[in-house]
Order: structure tokens, then sequence, then C-alpha cells
């Protein structure tokens, strides 16, 4: 996956990749330093139908959390770490990467 290698260069380790917790799937789990990301990637071929980053809708962010609070009860190593929502959009092979996204 394009995103994780990215992060990678980046110093980041990944501890998931497209983990279904909860009923619902989280994209990337990363973690650099006291720093964990929870990342969802979405990907377009083209830009015929709007921009990849509009598809995280105010309902596709509140099972991100969801997920990522399941992830963290059954990591309770990485409890004492400050989380952060990523969003990474990929279009005909540029990546756009919003830190903090929400």
């Amino acid at each position: 996956m394009r995103s994780a290698w990215l992060y990678r260069l980046r110093g980041y380790r990944v501890l998931a990749q497209n983990a279904w917790l909860g009923g619902y799937e989280i994209d990337l789990v990363l973690r650099r330093g006291q720093r964990l990301v929870f990342c969802e990637v979405k990907s377009k071929s083209g830009t015929a139908y709007g921009d990849p980053l509009e598809m995280v809708t105010v309902e596709k962010q509140r099972r991100l959390e969801q997920a990522a609070a399941t992830w963290l009860a059954r990591n309770p190593e990485h409890a004492e770490c400050e989380v952060r929502f990523d969003v990474v959009g990929v279009t005909a092979g540029r990546v756009d990467h919003v830190r903090q996204a929400f």
C-alpha cells in the first residue's frame, strides 16, 4: 500500500493494515514515538467524480472513531499515546495527505 510506504519514510511503524474492528475497517494504524495515527485511505482512478477526500463523510468519521476505540481497547499498551486521525486521498497517482483531518 503506497500510503503505508509514505508513512514509513517519515519514521512511522505500521501496526495494522485493513483491520476490522467492531464491524468497521481501519485502513492503517501507525505509530511514531508517542503519536498513534488512525488513517483512512481513499483512492480513485480519476477526477471525474470529485476528490477522494470528500468521500470521508461525518458517518465515516464516526465509524473510524468507533473502530479506533475498539482497537485501543484491544491494544492497551498504546493507551498513553496521543491519537490523531489522518486521511490520505489518492487520485491518478497523486497523493494528498491531511493530518489531523478530524
